[in-house]
């Protein structure tokens, strides 16, 4: 068993070589299925230590590699990074700010790939320690739907050899430094979208009676669609109905002849993921047709809800707790934001946590996806031990 002085101490003198890697990711991102440059740097580290069977190319830049245990086989245990930016412009006064005009690392996967090489090479290092194997992986595209998750494991990457649990982390700008957030069951939400068409009758504002006013009726729909996780989603379950783009006309007196509503829909639970999808295409398409349009309704399904399994999600609090200490662990309320991490727990049991980056004191204080995002790298050092520690427990257990 790694002791933790002899764990905390390898961590500390891999921690400059992380900054690094985190820093020169975050000057040069990458959109999402187009990580070349990173995947390619993540390849070559993973050469350079050892790793066995490296993989390449998976879903266009995916890398993964294999860790075998020096005790003999034993499970499989899968850790995930994710690689890809976003496309924004970064507001950052750094010397590491992106060189990447419109692309920016504002969400943390960048410290999520620096994190995972740095525990790579600790792990590498410990392998006589342990039996069983541990296949990193590192994921493009989590920014994208569809996603780079779920195209990896339709490549395979929980097979050969067949995975058993699944363990990722997130950067937690919410959440000071030196805290660590999870809960068990469902976690982050299923982030499904939908838009509506509406094809009315269009003429002079003045004389709304020889139209069809896609306007009002897209009014009408907006309203009506708040009464449904109102009235009929059980009030002790979470959901979301928002309509956030309202598309019609281009006069002050004209009515137009069609209008648009698009939207996001967010679900802890089938019933009420196919609840919902169901009862917006009745009420839209009803209140069409009862005003006399015409409407198209198109609901398009992105990541499932993430749901942590409970025996998974214990292990990871303890090993999160000798992390960071019992009282810094924390229950983490349940958040309506996705994450393509659900596919693999939807495949095989695992746990999904956050790494409190926050600090107000230095200005660590922006949020995800804002263009001066940037965090504490103490983070980096906490990422790895409790990753480390969650998959040599697993091992173990």
């Amino acid at each position: 068993m790694v002791t933790i002085t002899r764990l905390r101490e390898s961590i500390e003198e891999l921690m400059p070589g992380a900054i690094a890697d985190r820093r020169d990711f975050h000057e040069n991102p990458e959109l999402g299925f187009h990580e070349v440059r990173t995947s390619g740097i993540v390849a070559d580290r993973l050469r350079s230590l050892g790793v066995d069977n490296i993989r390449t190319g998976i879903a266009g830049t995916g890398v993964t590699g294999l860790i075998r245990g020096g005790k003999g086989a034993g499970r499989t245990v899968l850790l995930r990074a994710d690689m890809d930016a976003l496309p924004i412009l970064e507001e950052n006064k750094v010397d590491y700010v992106s060189r990447n005009p419109g692309v920016m690392h504002a969400c943390g996967h960048d410290a999520h790939t620096a994190i995972l090489m740095a525990a790579t090479r600790i792990l590498m290092e410990r392998r006589d320690e342990f039996a069983g194997t541990i296949k990193v992986l590192f994921q493009p595209a989590e920014e994208l739907p569809p996603g780079g998750a779920k195209p990896m494991i339709d490549a395979g990457v929980l097979t050969d050899p067949q995975v058993d649990a699944a363990f990722g982390l997130h950067i937690n700008q919410d959440g000071p430094l030196g805290t660590i957030d999870m809960r068990s069951g469902p976690a982050m939400a299923a982030a499904d979208r939908f838009t509506v068409v509406i094809r009315g009758k269009g003429g002079h504002g003045a004389k709304p009676q020889d139209c069809i006013d896609p306007v009002i009726i897209g009014a009408t729909m907006v309203t009506a669609l708040q009464t449904l996780v109102s009235r009929e989603v059980d009030p002790v379950e979470s959901a979301v109905v928002s309509v956030c783009a309202f598309l019609a006309g281009d006069a002050f007196n004209v009515i137009p002849d069609t209008a648009e509503l698009r939207g996001t829909v967010r679900t802890f639970t089938p019933g009420n993921r196919d609840l919902l999808e169901r009862r917006i295409g009745e009420l839209v398409r009803g209140i069409a047709t009862s005003m006399g349009a015409q409407s198209e309704f198109e609901y398009q399904r992105g990541y499932p809800a993430t749901v942590n399994d409970p025996a998974m999600t214990r292990l990871a609090w303890q090993a999160a707790a000798e992390t960071v200490g019992e009282d810094n662990v924390v229950e983490s309320p349940q958040m309506m934001g996705a994450e393509d991490f659900s596919y693999f727990l939807e495949s095989v049991p695992g746990c999904y946590w956050f790494v409190g980056s926050r600090n107000e004191d230095k200005g660590f204080v922006w949020g995800h996806h804002h263009p001066r995002f940037d965090l504490d790298e103490g983070a980096l050092a906490i990422g790895i031990e409790s990753m480390v520690r969650t998959a040599l427990a697993y091992l173990e257990s």
